[in-house]
């Protein structure tokens, strides 16, 4: 709705009367608010404006503004909270969460589609059909986006999680956004910035350069004030940078100094030195250049807060009954097969037509008790079975029509299990079991060259497991102090992939075998790991 320019057509302050119904149409539509919750955001005698606008498709709008900052917006007398009240009071609104990279869609005017909602352990929200929910995104609890839901959470269970998921109306860095105060090219809040960092913000795309210097700036001082020790003076730069900033990273979020206004480690270190008076920054050798003395009295060292819980592995949070994500299950995935027309007749007896979807076990079953209804086995000797013409229909090659009169037991169960239509079930915690044909779609972990000698490692297909990549991402760039990036996948719809610098290979499979317990036939390319395990 706000993703094209709206046209203001009028612009009053509010009046007593009109500020104190607000009040109670918001308690009314939102009464998870407290008395102070709604005197705040709705104050007694602040500047409150009323600005009605005319959407670019021609909607009649009445926005609620609060020192230029939009509160609340109607529409069709229906009140949406914006995404500023929503990071204030991120709880306010039935939460559904996706990608970073679907972000952008959002702000382009895209609805969330329901394959690109990312369904945590615990199950859908509980919505209505024209319910107000917002958005959010992985490993980030801040609200990016408001909208109405476009069908019930029954609903979207019984459609497979396919087709429209949250009719969008507002979306961060929107037109509605960016005509505020609080948009983040006018922020020099420093205590918002390092909020949106303490919260994760992993949408790569949408990082500022001010938000970056911000993370740079505090993984700089925790670095400082926990890490470093006087005696490890004088300290190479790049080893500063690697065993101990990438490890003061908040959870979720990644440093790179590339999409800082630094660009470089060295420029942000003299600055560091030349501004803030922190360290002292020299070339003992030609071209390499080492931290030689820390200023331990400097006051914005001294008063800098060291984060709690910054070293825990980038795993979701026990469930402890205050919102958090319960810890990482794996899911169980089962081998199934399904009749197929050629073997149609072996199973008719047990009225299994084409198409019944059967486990293992049940086949061998079947078979089995096919063999000693029709006296199939061999009297001579009882390890064999006798080829009646429908077994020799449904198992046999033509070539072997004349030639086979007997098989295996082991052989004939092969041979019925070859012939059938591979399918799988898989039971993500908390869910109702879910039956495809085909395989299930490993991990794949491939190694790819960047620039002359720079190598990268790709890890695709972790949503399929239930596993988030943020976290996947973190959680290895803390294990081998090398940045990681989450980038989409070309031609496929709200997946992405995880990018990490080396041949991790290695410590990838540790990760996913050792921590996440998820087993190793459903990896792919854990052979292409160096030997050893050294890095290359």
């Amino acid at each position: 709705m706000f993703a094209r320019q709206f046209r203001v057509r009028s612009n009053t302050a509010i009046k007593g009367s009109d500020r104190r119904k607000l009040k109670a149409d918001i308690s009314a539509a939102f009464p998870s608010l407290t008395a102070d919750e709604l005197t705040e955001l709705v104050p007694n005698k602040e500047e409150l404006n009323v600005v009605k606008i005319y959407a670019h498709k021609g909607d009649a709008l009445t926005l609620y503004v609060l020192h230029k900052n939009p509160l609340f917006f109607e529409l069709e007398k229906r009140l949406y909270p914006t995404v500023y009240v929503l990071w204030r009071y991120p709880a306010l609104l039935p939460t559904f969460r996706t990608w970073p990279p679907v972000l952008q869609k959002l702000v382009g005017g895209a609805d969330l589609m329901l394959p690109g909602v990312v369904v945590p352990s615990s199950g859908l929200p509980e919505v209505k059909r024209g319910d107000c929910c917002s958005v959010t995104l992985v490993n980030n609890r801040a609200p990016v986006a408001v909208g109405s839901a476009a069908v019930s959470s029954g609903e979207m269970r019984s459609l497979g999680m396919k087709g429209r998921g949250v009719c969008v109306l507002h979306a961060y860095m929107d037109n509605l956004w960016n005509n505020s105060t609080f948009s983040l090219n006018e922020k020099a809040d420093t205590h918002y910035v390092l909020w949106r960092c303490d919260h994760g913000v992993t949408s790569r795309p949408l990082i500022s350069t001010e938000i970056m210097d911000a993370l740079l700036l505090r993984c700089f001082l925790h670095a400082l004030k926990s890490k470093v020790k006087k005696s490890e003076l004088p300290l190479l730069t790049s080893t500063f940078l690697r065993n101990h900033m990438f490890s003061c990273c908040p959870s979720g979020t990644q440093l790179d100094i590339k999409k800082s206004s630094y660009k470089k480690l060295s420029k942000f270190l003299q600055a560091m030195q030349k501004q803030h008076n922190l360290v002292r920054v020299r070339e003992l050798t030609k071209g390499v250049e080492s931290i030689v003395e820390v200023d331990w009295k400097n006051r914005e060292l001294r008063y800098f807060k060291v984060p709690e819980e910054t070293d825990d592995e980038a795993s979701p949070a026990p469930d402890r009954g205050d919102g958090a994500e319960p810890p990482y299950r794996p899911p169980e995935i089962t081998a199934l097969y399904s009749v197929s027309s050629r073997l149609e007749p072996l199973f008719l007896d047990a009225k299994k037509r084409k198409g019944t979807i059967l486990q293992p076990e049940e086949v061998r079953h079947i078979v089995t008790e096919y063999v000693k209804n029709n006296e199939l086995v061999d009297e001579n000797n009882k390890n064999y079975v006798t080829i009646n013409p429908t077994l020799c229909d449904c198992l046999l090659e033509k070539s072997e029509y004349q030639e086979v009169e007997s098989l295996k037991w082991d052989d004939l169960f092969s041979r019925a299990l070859g012939r059938m239509q591979e399918c799988y079930q898989v039971v993500y915690p908390g869910h109702a079991p879910i039956r495809k044909k085909g395989h299930m779609e490993p991990i794949d972990i491939s190694v790819a060259s960047r620039g002359s000698n720079k190598k990268v490692t790709l890890i695709k297909n972790l949503e399929v497991y239930g596993l988030d990549p943020a976290a996947v991402g973190t959680a290895l760039q803390r294990r081998v102090q090398a940045s990681s990036v989450l980038q989409p996948i070309p031609g496929s719809k709200d997946k992405v992939l995880v990018q990490i610098q080396g041949n991790q290979i290695h410590q990838v499979g540790n990760l996913l075998i050792d921590h996440y317990q998820i087993p190793r036939k459903y990896i792919q390319g854990l052979d292409k790991a160096p030997k050893g395990g050294k890095k290359k």
